[in-house]
């Protein structure tokens, strides 16, 4: 079954003025993901079940059960695929996890966190 078999997903309802990402991180998350499985990374179908695989592993784990823990396992998802795919191993990951939090702890309230490139 190819991604045009499936049938078209339903509308998100959002209210007015609500973002649909509680996030800029999850939106940005979200994005790279599509980008990595359009570019031929993976299939959507693979990325699905990696991160089902996933969310049942964080449920069996404790995980709440309200939401607020759904792209903290989308990144941990992606992130097995990236390693499982060779395209990035797990201390490149640890290593852009801290160039993030670094560049976090040093952006003034209010500003857009920016990565360095090195």
């Amino acid at each position: 079954m190819s991604p045009s078999d499936l049938p078209p997903l339903p509308p998100i309802k959002e209210e007015e003025g609500a973002p649909r990402f509680a996030e800029p991180w999850h939106a940005q998350l979200f994005a790279l993901t599509v980008r990595l499985s359009e570019s031929g990374h993976f299939s959507w179908l693979d990325w699905a079940a990696v991160f089902a695989e996933e969310l049942e592993a964080a449920s069996a784990a404790g995980a709440p059960k309200d939401g607020s823990a759904y792209y903290d396992v989308w990144l941990g998802a992606l992130e097995r695929l990236l390693r499982e795919r060779g395209l990035a191993g797990a201390e490149e990951l640890v290593a852009l996890k801290q160039a993030w939090e670094a560049a976090y702890l040093e952006t003034p309230h209010g500003q857009p966190v920016k990565l360095r490139r090195e």
